[in-house]
């Protein structure tokens, strides 16, 4: 018996299990906490929406997203012990990339590992990956991504839970908000990875993946160590194994954890600003015959941060076109700026000043 096992009585004699460790504590607390948002809200006992072929009928209440690596795998153990004890039925989805040799074996070690540890139904889904120009840099990573959310959504519908556990760290927040800053982009990339987002559910987004780490080793689980971790052709991966650790070292410890403190903070404020800005559309927004209006006194009456949502909301609403900060700045212009100019054209968009509105059309 290792040092992290105790014996405890079970069913046909003694079993072994880990002991409870400050790792296997936080983990557990923090997937415990989760599920007590979930009630909460209310979503342990709604039926799922939003999903194309739902089953009305339920096999799973929640699945976990398992890879096999140590955050995931953690989090599938930690779910294991917590769900039953909320009255929840968990169940597991591996999503197999075949970007490397060996990815099945992989993907059913990690299925092998999850009934084991007793979630039910777990799910071995198998994607096809673009890996064309780009995919050295974030194509791959983007494609990758798309496609395992595809596959998620898809076992959420088959299995017909209403939630699924990612095992995002802290650390990852970090890198992300770094990616952010390293683009130039606006408080929604800034704000990074929310801990609750439609269907997914993020447990571990305040803790550090040295615990989940220490959790695997301290319950005696075997986590595969995806290769591609290794791989600095990947920006996520330089990031994470070079510009972190400068930080860390130039500036004091403390950086990852300030980087989410930062992430979080800026979604409050995303959100806050987006919910006025929809509160506000409502008084400038009128439908023309050419497209759609929006008022040019009440977008120049309005601060910059209000106006330019304005505008980014109604194109994205009404076009499904989303623009940048150089774009939104071009149609802003028309209101700020304006002498006389004869419009701005953006992609599929034209705006035009007629009046006392600013009028988007869609051309050909």
């Amino acid at each position: 018996m290792t040092s992290t096992e105790q014996e405890a009585p079970g069913p046909d004699g003694p079993e072994r299990r880990p002991r409870l460790t400050p790792a296997i504590a936080d983990v557990r607390r923090a997937v415990r906490e989760a599920f007590e948002r979930m009630r909460g809200a209310g979503s342990s006992s709604e039926p799922q929406t939003g999903v194309v072929g739902a089953t009305s009928e339920r096999t799973a209440d929640v699945l976990v997203a398992l890879s096999g690596g140590p955050d995931s795998l953690a989090l599938a153990a930690a779910t294991a012990f917590e769900a039953p004890r909320a009255g929840l039925v968990a169940g597991a989805v591996i999503v197999d990339h075949g970007l490397q040799s060996g990815s099945a074996e992989v993907a059913e070690r990690a299925a092998h590992q999850a009934a084991e540890l007793g979630l039910t139904p777990v799910l071995v889904r198998r994607v096809e990956v673009a890996t064309g120009a780009g995919s050295e840099t974030g194509g791959l990573e983007a494609a990758a991504r798309s496609a395992r959310y595809d596959a998620i959504d898809a076992a959420l519908a088959e299995t017909g839970a209403v939630t699924v556990l990612l095992g995002h760290t802290l650390d990852d927040q970090a890198e992300t908000v770094l990616l952010g800053l390293a683009r130039g982009a606006g408080a929604a990339s800034l704000s990074g990875m929310a801990e609750r987002s439609g269907t997914r559910i993020r447990p571990l987004l305040a803790l550090r993946r040295v615990t989940t780490r220490a959790f695997c080793a301290d319950s005696g689980l075997e986590p595969w160590l995806d290769p591609h971790n290794d791989e600095v052709r990947f920006t996520r991966v330089r990031v994470r194994r070079e510009v972190l650790p400068v930080l860390e070292r130039e500036l004091g410890p403390g950086v990852a954890e300030a980087l989410a403190r930062t992430a979080t903070q800026l979604r409050e404020d995303e959100e806050a600003l987006h919910d006025m800005a929809i509160e506000t559309i409502e008084d400038l927004v009128e439908h023309v015959e050419a497209g759609i209006g929006v008022s040019v006194g009440a977008l120049e009456a309005n601060p910059p941060a209000l106006r330019h949502r304005v505008i980014r909301y109604v194109v994205e609403s009404e076009f499904g076109v989303s623009l940048s900060r150089a774009q939104t700045l071009a149609a802003t212009s028309l209101v700020t700026d304006w002498h006389g100019q004869k419009g701005v054209d953006l992609p599929g968009i034209r705006v035009v000043r007629r009046g006392r509105l600013l009028v988007f059309e869609r051309v050909a």
